[in-house]
């Protein structure tokens, strides 16, 4: 059977990676930077506005991706690539978790 080249490069680099442990992150870390998102992103994640998308009941996996595409620049938002780069891999993965548990 032959592998493809995106999946054997994308199986090795998850193999080097560290886990992330959201759990490390400290609940009133989590709770202060979720202030912050609900300034846009609405009280428990459910936007009110248009332009801010809910995050409530949003996969963990999208949350996690978009907030790393945000902080590469690979997904253009200006404030948004601030948050992603204020926040470590740790606190953007508990974030993730956070809103993902919330009812949309």
């Amino acid at each position: 059977m032959i592998i493809p080249v995106r999946a054997f490069l994308l199986a090795g680099l998850l193999a080097v990676t560290p886990a992330l442990d959201a759990d490390a992150v400290d609940k009133s870390t989590v709770q202060d930077i979720v202030v912050q998102c609900e300034a846009c992103h609405g009280l428990e994640g459910k936007s009110t506005e248009k332009g801010f998308p809910t995050l409530a009941g949003k996969a963990e996996p999208y949350i996690l991706q978009q907030l790393q595409s945000f902080r590469s620049g690979k997904r253009p938002h200006e404030e948004m690539r601030y948050m992603g780069r204020s926040l470590t891999a740790e606190e953007m993965k508990a974030v993730a978790q956070y809103f993902s548990k919330l009812p949309h």
